[in-house]
């Protein structure tokens, strides 16, 4: 049909151009806070695209829902400022005729905000803990470059290797220098690698020799190895219990029903209906004059997208703090957004207003009287 045709045309088009635009904005702002946590320490520089990749798939909900909110409004405002809807209008097609090529242009796009939702986004959130863990557990080794003397985290060792293996695993000419307790330690090896053990880490040491003085008593006392091996760090892998429930798998957060599960889990699943509601709502606010710019309800409908999705994120954390419970957060919060959609839809399908209500009604007394 020409009808459903012409206007999934139209609001693929503009889809496309959205979502091209929203994607090269957020991985801007993201590269640029990716860019500080590096600097600052917090991430490691050379998986800064890594981390960026998986915080761009993490937010890929919103920006869909938001491209798809913003084509609906725009490609329907556009007909409206064309005079297209008048044609259309005229030849019978009302405005609620729209939600049905609506509804099949963006069903695949509903379902893929849906699968983002439940399964893209607390693995790209694991994914990226689990590289900052990763590089916050790094031992003083790991930190050491080659030909450079680096002074450990907490300032009691210094570190120095020569050349190093291209896994960071094996050095050599290694030396170590330590101050513990009023004894300084000084160690040097041809070898050294790092082993991981039962959780634990080890720095392995071969031909070498270690000096140790006594501070206070200036007792010094030589020892020579083949083999030596030092205790780093006692727990390698993070512990499962630290990591927070946006981390956790959905079906995880469905078999165990406590509250900040629930909260996470409603704010999951209300991506997917909010996705729905705001299609349902963009086709009646496009609704415009011809002859008053379109500036005016593209901003109502940004206002709306924003107060919808501040509602989720206050509704989850009413549902983690036990003010609401589960079921009726997600009734009042969607069903309300629906209830209010359909009926703003209906008055505009009827092209009911407030002038021809009171026009209506101020008939209606002259009638009777």
């Amino acid at each position: 049909m020409l009808f459903h045709s012409t206007l999934r045309k139209d609001l693929a088009r503009n889809f496309g151009a959205t979502l091209v635009i929203l994607i090269t904005i957020v991985m801007t702002v993201i590269l640029i806070r990716t860019l500080g946590q590096a600097s600052r320490g917090s991430v490691n520089p050379s998986e800064v695209m890594l981390i960026m990749g998986f915080s761009v798939l993490s937010q890929m909900t919103t920006i869909v829902t938001l491209s798809l909110f913003i084509a609906v409004v725009s490609t329907l405002s556009r007909m409206y400022s064309d005079s297209e809807m008048v044609i259309w209008f005229s030849s019978g097609q009302g405005l609620a005729h729209f939600v049905r090529p609506l509804l099949r242009f963006a069903w695949p796009i509903l379902l893929m905000i849906v699968l983002l939702a439940l399964f893209a986004w607390p693995w790209s959130n694991l994914q990226i803990q689990e590289l900052q863990n990763r590089f916050e557990q790094r031992n003083d080794l790991e930190r050491v470059a080659p030909g450079q003397f680096q002074e450990s985290a907490g300032g009691k060792r210094v570190f120095f290797i020569d050349k190093d293996s291209p896994d960071n695993r094996f050095g050599s000419h290694v030396f170590v220098s330590s101050l513990e307790d009023g004894m300084e330690t000084v160690t040097t090896a041809q070898q050294g690698r790092i082993d991981v053990v039962h959780n634990e880490r080890f720095l392995m040491l071969d031909k070498g020799q270690q000096w140790m003085t006594d501070l206070q008593t200036g007792e010094t006392r030589l020892t020579q190895f083949e083999h030596y091996e030092v205790l780093v760090d006692a727990n390698v892998t993070a512990d499962p219990k630290s990591l927070s429930s946006r981390h956790t798998a959905s079906w995880t957060l469905f078999n165990n029903p406590t509250r900040e599960n629930l909260g996470e889990l409603g704010w999951r699943l209300g991506l997917g209906l909010a996705a729905v509601n705001l299609v349902l709502m963009a086709l009646a606010v496009s609704a415009i004059n011809p002859r008053v710019g379109r500036s005016y309800h593209l901003g109502l409908a940004l206002f709306i997208f924003i107060a919808y999705y501040n509602m989720l994120n206050v509704g989850q954390s009413w549902v983690t703090t036990g003010r609401m419970p589960f079921a009726s957060f997600m009734l009042v919060l969607h069903g309300s957004v629906f209830a209010m959609a359909i009926t703003w839809l209906y008055a505009r399908h009827m092209n009911w207003s407030w002038r021809s209500l009171l026009i209506r009604r101020e008939h209606t007394a002259k009638v009777i009287t």
